[in-house]
């Protein structure tokens, strides 16, 4: 999951059942080795979002209202610092901002 997730370029994001396609498991255990992810930022599990293309979860959060508040919108703004924007709702903007395996980056 680790490696997969190393190698989804900067700018671009993929989701939890593309990572599990290429790897195994499913989107759950891959959510769930994310958030225990020690090796963040080198590891950049902030570029892992929803099928739907929601943000999704960050450091066992998922959305604005969630425990801190804060984990939400923090993922938000790591990406849009790379360029990938999302809706005020969480979606993703830019459907070819979706990267998969083997794909070459923007």
């Amino acid at each position: 999951v680790y490696d997969f997730t190393k190698s989804i370029p900067s700018g671009q994001v993929s989701t939890y059942a593309e990572v599990c396609r290429a790897v195994g498991g499913s989107p759950r255990s891959v959510g769930n080795a994310l958030r225990h992810n020690p090796f963040a930022p080198c590891v950049p599990c902030h570029r892992v979002i929803a099928s739907s293309l929601y943000i999704g979860g960050f450091v066992g959060e998922w959305g604005p209202d969630s425990k801190t508040k804060t984990q939400y919108h923090r993922k938000v703004a790591i990406l849009k610092e790379e360029g990938v924007i999302f809706t005020e709702k969480g979606f993703l903007k830019e459907k070819e901002r979706v990267w998969k395996e083997g794909e070459k980056s923007c």
